[in-house]
């Protein structure tokens, strides 16, 4: 399938010092980083994952299916393998600049998933790292929290423990409470609120500590979550590639689609 060329959107400029933050604290905000034309992009797969979503539970004639709970949340991951045209933001120069400043010369898609909330006050997440769903032995990655909303605590923020706050920089063991969600701190630490227009990425390191609240709204709040390696992380047996393993930069140079 062919894939209309366009202009490309400038991408963000990350300073020394934004750079500096992320390896000293684990993150760094990227406020409204996301043209127009990306942004609708974006908008216009997160409607189509809801859609096959709730297409998949009508066939299966249910209102929940996996984590997915019609008019409260959906989960849909690896989008992109049906709707390709979103390869030229996974791969673009937003993404090359970030991936080429916080991961290096070397780098590989991980992982890529819509998380929509309705309005829902069932949706919080506990405080968890990434690299927890994954598991111990493997070196730590960047996931990039965009979101296509405004995004503010009413409507479902993420909150950050940066480092120097919780104290912890490495993968730490996590706990399975009965809603399925994986738990590694349980203290009082409220964290730091990430309010942010639509369009801005969150960028962060997969052992930074967080959580996100519920949708108190009656409107959506849509996010697009990319994960980049600097390297094809392995199952716990070392056997096969855990998520997707495409590469992106190698050396310096962009190889996506190569």
């Amino acid at each position: 399938m062919s894939i209309p060329t366009r202009t490309p959107a400038a991408a963000p400029t990350l300073t020394d010092a934004m750079v500096r933050q992320y390896r000293e604290e684990g993150y760094v905000v990227l406020e409204r980083a996301i043209g127009e034309e990306d942004l609708e992009l974006l908008r216009s797969a997160a409607q189509y994952s809801v859609e096959a979503a709730e297409a998949e539970m009508d066939a299966a004639g249910v209102d929940r299916l996996g984590i997915n709970a019609r008019g409260k949340r959906y989960f849909s991951s690896m989008v992109y393998r049906q709707r390709p045209e979103l390869r030229r933001f996974i791969f673009g120069p937003v993404m090359e600049q970030i991936c080429r400043r916080l991961l290096g010369e070397d780098a590989y898609l991980f992982w890529e998933q819509y998380v929509i909330k309705a309005a829902d006050p069932d949706t919080r997440f506990a405080w968890h790292q990434d690299s927890g769903y994954v598991h111990e032995d493997h070196e730590p990655y960047l996931t990039c929290w965009i979101a296509l909303d405004d995004v503010n605590e009413e409507n479902g923020s993420v909150y950050l423990l940066p480092y120097s706050r919780s104290g912890i920089r490495s993968y730490i063991k996590h706990v399975r409470i009965d809603s399925g969600d994986q738990v590694c701190y349980f203290g009082s630490d409220p964290g730091m609120p990430v309010c942010v227009p639509a369009g801005s990425i969150v960028c962060f390191s997969s052992t930074v500590i967080h959580r996100s609240g519920a949708n108190l709204t009656d409107r959506l709040r849509r996010v697009y979550l990319l994960q980049y390696s600097d390297g094809v992380i392995l199952d716990k047996a070392g056997a096969q590639p855990w998520g997707s393993f495409e590469p992106f930069l190698a050396r310096g140079a962009v190889v996506a689609g190569r």
